[in-house]
């Protein structure tokens, strides 16, 4: 692969001796990595394994010898599994170091997801995740991965970094993984060094600080601010992370790392980051740092101690909360934990030590998903969504349940007209491997396909050798 010239020379400054190391590195295989999701995997009914290494910065986070083909794997469908760069994976072990205590906290940049899903299994029990993200297409792709994933706690919206500032002092910590120009994807995406030029590192570099600027009074005084990039250049990253704390007013924050790891420490007139270089980590181009933001008077508007957001200005709302629940309560665990709310005849579960939160939220941006999707009220029926049956605390006594096979699930994946054999009529949930992967509505000689269509498989190829990465090696793998 050629490299643009002036991009060379910028690592020549940057690394020096080890240039062509590094060039050599990125003419190498892009390592291959899934993170697990705690919430299912640590169930493990059918003897499902982890794979054998370990991320080392990651608690759920395993390395694969190779890529299958992800796509026809029902438990990746199922959000048993995300397929997530390792080196990414870093900002579950910064948040394990920096947050004791159930925290509020903004992935302004969330799609596709996978540092959202750091977040969620890294933050204390009883926070919130609110996962951003401007362009409407992939807030549609962030929802997907975070509806599969199946905890209550987070909302997703699709903003401008600027209408955060509606919510000032609100967040206890801020992950901003700013766009940028791209350099640290160059190994696995030819697009990103066709695309690259010294003048669009400079567009890069001057967005993030508008991003930053544009978020900033989010964050409580004392807050945490995370800034990554994919992107090598100083420009976009230390230069950056300076002007975040002489402009804005923050401290950095050092957390160790292991020898090991082949992380390299970054320090550029006091700007303190971690760099992830390719010849050295496991991993793609990454570089991170963390900023505590300076202690000030906090504004007339503010993030109150019940979590509810507050302003004297503040209009009082007509409530939204649905006084008997009782044909809905049996279809999640812990009913009494939720509030239960209608709009547009949806029905959605929020957990209650956030609910109020949730609904401010939902007053000032917009929302694409946010708590437990129940279903939507159609006549007499109530047709259970997919999110429920994603979810955690699905109640999945208060369904039939079918387990499907192999070609079934897949045929069911790919939103296939199916029938299922001696099953009761009514809405059934489907699994596989004994993991719900969707519901249907059975008529008797066939069932409603209730997938999400925009989900789909859309491919017609079926692999001969079946991608179930996490099952056990004493199944047959073949057909």
């Amino acid at each position: 692969m050629k490299f643009p010239e002036e991009f060379i020379f910028s690592l020549r400054s940057l690394l020096g001796g080890e240039t062509e190391q590094f060039l050599s590195a990125l003419e190498g295989d892009t390592p291959v990595s899934i993170r697990l999701n705690p919430h299912k995997s640590a169930r493990n009914p059918m003897g499902f394994a982890r794979p054998a290494q370990p991320v080392p910065w990651s608690e759920w986070g395993y390395y694969l010898k190779e890529r299958p083909a992800f796509t026809f794997d029902p438990l990746f469908h199922a959000g048993y599994y995300y397929v997530q760069e390792a080196s990414s994976m870093f900002v579950e072990y910064l948040v394990r170091q920096l947050v004791i205590q159930p925290s509020l906290c903004l992935d302004l940049c969330g799609a596709p997801g996978g540092k959202s899903l750091s977040l969620l299994t890294a933050l204390p029990e009883g926070s919130l995740l609110v996962s951003n993200e401007l362009i409407h297409q992939r807030a549609n792709i962030l929802s997907e991965t975070l509806t599969k994933f199946g905890d209550p706690c987070s909302v997703v919206t699709n903003n401008h970094p600027g209408d955060f500032a509606a919510f000032p002092a609100l967040f206890d910590l801020i992950l901003v993984d700013a766009p940028c120009s791209g350099e640290g994807m160059f190994r696995k995406d030819e697009v990103a060094v066709k695309e690259w030029s010294p003048q669009n590192v400079v567009m890069c570099a001057a967005r993030q600080k508008d991003i930053l600027s544009d978020v900033w009074p989010a964050l409580k005084p004392g807050g945490v601010l995370i800034y990554s990039t994919c992107t090598y250049n100083k420009a976009e990253n230390e230069e950056n992370a300076l002007w975040m704390a002489q402009k804005l007013g923050a401290d950095f924050i050092e957390v160790p790392t292991e020898e090991e790891w082949g992380i390299t420490p970054s320090s550029l007139h006091g700007a303190v980051g971690y760099r992830f270089f390719p010849h050295k980590t496991r991993g793609e181009g990454l570089f991170v740092t963390l900023l505590r933001k300076s202690e000030s008077t906090l504004p007339e508007t503010e993030y109150s101690s019940k979590g509810v957001y507050s302003s004297k200005k503040n209009r009082k709302r007509p409530s939204l909360f649905i006084k008997d629940i009782s044909e809905y309560a049996g279809m999640i665990k812990h009913p009494e934990l939720y509030d239960f709310v209608e709009t547009d005849n949806r029905i959605t579960a929020l957990p209650k030590a956030h609910a109020e939160t949730m609904l401010s939220l939902k007053e000032r941006l917009r929302i694409v998903s946010m708590g437990v999707d129940i279903g939507e009220k159609k006549g007499k029926d109530l047709i259970p969504s997919h999110s429920l049956a994603m979810s955690r605390n699905l109640n999945r006594t208060a369904f039939c349940e079918v387990e499907l096979p192999y070609e079934l699930a897949i045929a069911y994946l790919r939103k296939e007209a199916i029938t299922i054999a001696d099953a009761p009529k009514g809405f059934l949930l489907l699994t596989y491997h004994d993991e719900p992967i969707g519901f249907v509505k059975n008529i008797g000689n066939r069932a409603n396909n209730l997938y999400p269509n925009e989900w789909r498989i859309r491919s017609g190829y079926l692999p001969e050798v079946r991608p179930e990465i996490l099952l056990n090696q004493s199944a047959d793998n073949h057909y």
